[in-house]
């Protein structure tokens, strides 16, 4: 049995995030996560299809897991691009992962368990009482006999909302199935899917566990408590922790952290290496990564906070933010509009900014609940940003400094009130 590991992706919907493979959750990243999970489940012949964009860097983990990364030139041709680059290698039964698709190790158990009924391939399946933007499964006799991408609410075939996680007995059928339609739209490997349901057996597993995908930013949140609660409560023996620092719940703390006098930890929280995390400093609910420093009376909450950021004296509040990021005395980052309503289509009244990587923040800087600023950014101090940012701005206010003669003595006025003070008063 081989996987095929779709990583080649653009993230185009997730920016400011640069690549969703690369983001780091309790100190692995998504990829490394997705790796470990086919290896538990008995998949250790595994294909990474990568682009030209992410190429080194999906080569530089893959190594470690001994999987062999297919190059996929056309990015435009999404899943299909990828199955056509690697079909050399796809001589075996195939199962094909998302990169989008994070789900427990028991959902490739699952798939593994239903090869049994004898179908020719098997598509994961979510039961959904509510109208999910995605691809809803057609299903005739308990067969598969179609997929529709975003049918629109009230329009859904069936409740069963497709998971990519797709496994094809004999993959060849798939590949011709690919090279046999002509479009110009990204929806080639879907079309050739209903073509094949029209010959083949597809089947639904259905599936009850965890599983979110990861498509726009705020996503990133949705998906960090899965990664929290699946962490052991650690504190590596070389951290220094100060004996009035107060820490309560599960956390994890790795090898080379400081956290000083006063700080408090409410977790569950991950603290990735050689962080510092200063006095009357305040972390909760949150995943803060490497070579960080939460500065004298931060707020971190519920937030994503990448590697190589700091602060100083700032309120984060459910807020995702990229690497090499640095904030100025007294910048905060807003989560929740005035009248509390959902924030953009998150389905949350709490979302704070969205950064990408190499942010500057002057001091005072005020981001507005939902907004996002672009990697390679500069935000001046003082600046209220209420608006998107895209990438390799530098942002201020127009304010105009007006210098004139001061034309009142305050030095008459400060002592006349000192000897009026110093004057016992006669009755």
């Amino acid at each position: 049995m081989k996987a095929l590991l779709l990583a080649a992706g653009r993230s185009k919907r997730a920016k400011p995030i640069e690549d969703k493979n690369f983001l780091k959750f309790c100190g692995k990243t998504l990829l490394e996560f997705q790796l470990e999970s086919l290896h538990e489940a008995g998949f250790n012949d595994v294909l990474i299809a990568a682009g030209v964009h992410n190429l080194k860097k999906v080569e530089q983990i893959a190594k470690t897991y001994g999987a062999l990364v297919i190059r996929q030139d056309d990015l435009d041709e999404g899943m299909a691009g990828a199955i056509l680059a690697a079909a050399p290698y796809l001589d075996d039964a195939l199962m094909i992962v998302s990169g989008n698709d994070i789900v427990d190790v028991l959902a490739y158990s699952d798939m593994l368990k239903a090869r049994k009924s004898g179908a020719d391939a098997y598509i994961l399946a979510r039961q959904m009482d509510t109208y999910f933007p995605g691809g809803y499964l057609k299903v005739e006799e308990g067969r598969i006999v179609d997929i529709i991408e975003k049918p629109g609410e009230g329009n859904e075939p069936s409740n069963l909302v497709n998971i990519v996680l797709h496994f094809f007995m004999k993959p060849s059928s798939l590949i011709s199935a690919i090279q046999s339609i002509s479009t110009d739209k990204d929806d080639r490997y879907e079309q050739a899917l209903a073509s094949l349901m029209k010959k083949q057996v597809f089947e639904a597993v259905i599936y009850e566990k965890f599983w979110q995908p990861v498509k726009f930013p705020w996503h990133v949140l949705d998906l960090m408590p899965f990664f929290l609660d699946k962490m052991q409560a650690f504190i590596h023996p070389s951290a220094e922790i100060a004996s009035t620092a107060i820490l309560k719940g599960k956390i994890y703390i790795e090898e080379g952290v400081k956290i000083f006098d006063h700080a408090i930890i409410q977790g569950p929280v991950y603290v990735g290496k050689n962080t510092v995390i200063a006095n009357q400093s305040l972390l909760r609910q949150s995943i803060l990564g490497e070579n960080c420093v939460l500065g004298f009376g931060t707020e971190i909450a519920r937030s994503f906070i990448g590697d190589d950021v700091w602060f100083h004296s700032n309120y984060i509040g459910d807020t995702v933010m990229g690497n090499n990021n640095s904030f100025g005395a007294g910048a905060i980052c807003a989560n929740l509009r005035l009248d509390e309503k959902e924030i953009l289509s998150s389905k949350r009244n709490k979302l704070g900014p969205i950064l990408g990587d190499n942010i500057r923040v002057g001091v005072n800087a005020s981001l507005m609940p939902g907004i996002k600023i672009g990697s390679n950014t500069m935000i001046a101090s003082g600046t209220l940003i209420d608006i998107d940012i895209p990438a390799g701005k530098f942002v201020s206010l127009n304010n105009n400094l007006n210098i004139r003669n001061n034309r009142v003595s305050m030095e008459d006025t400060a002592r006349s009130t000192f000897r009026a003070a110093q004057t016992p008063h006669l009755h």
